[in-house]
């Protein structure tokens, strides 16, 4: 739950997400929110062959959708976030394994977040995309398992974690929003939520 800087909201907030990163990234936009999983198949949509970006715009709003439609009378906020490397889509490794096998592919090379955000409302709905372009420096595999074991980013698409030790995997990082690589851009999503008619 988020604070609450001032109660004259036009709809009650959803962060379609349990997501510990993005429910702390909205938490400082001092609105109060709630949070619910949204429940839909994503692989109905990955199995479908579409490119990052429509893959990742057509998943944030698929889960905004899943949950407005449960909650009609708010504004539900979906997002997600595809790391892909050329067109290799990574998903979260979830094993030791598969962690190392995704950074092996990527270090020494550029590859991309795309970020995409639904914002569903009773007056209408808002999407954006962001992409950063990420370069990994080159990395042996001894240094690969050591930054594993340290920050286990088994839950991570691409296997690292840039809000805390994985940023050092890094040579350089080309971004228009720093919150955009934790999985939420605040500073457009403000934008939209000051549209909408939120006091931020």
């Amino acid at each position: 739950m988020g604070k609450n800087q001032s109660l004259n909201t036009p709809y009650p907030l959803i962060l379609a997400s349990t997501s510990k990163y993005r429910q702390e990234l909205l938490a400082q936009l001092g609105l109060s929110f709630t949070s619910h999983a949204p429940d839909f198949n994503e692989d109905s949509l990955k199995n479908q062959g579409l490119n990052p970006r429509n893959l990742s715009s057509d998943l944030a709003r698929q889960k905004a959708m899943a949950v407005f439609n449960l909650h009609p009378d708010c504004c539900v906020i979906g997002s997600d976030q595809v790391c892909v490397l050329g067109e290799r889509i990574f998903s979260k490794p979830k094993t030791k394994e598969n962690a190392i096998e995704q950074l092996q592919l990527l270090q020494g090379k550029s590859h991309q977040l795309i970020t995409s955000v639904s914002i569903v409302f009773p007056d209408g709905e808002h999407r954006f995309i962001n992409e950063t372009s990420l370069k990994m420096r080159p990395l042996t595999e001894e240094q690969i398992v050591r930054y594993i074991d340290l920050e286990k980013p088994l839950d991570c698409a691409g296997s690292y974690k840039l809000e805390s030790q994985g940023i050092k995997l890094f040579e350089s990082i080309n971004m228009s929003d720093h919150t955009a690589i934790i999985g939420l851009p605040l500073i457009e999503l403000c934008n939209h939520l000051i549209k909408i008619g939120y006091h931020i």
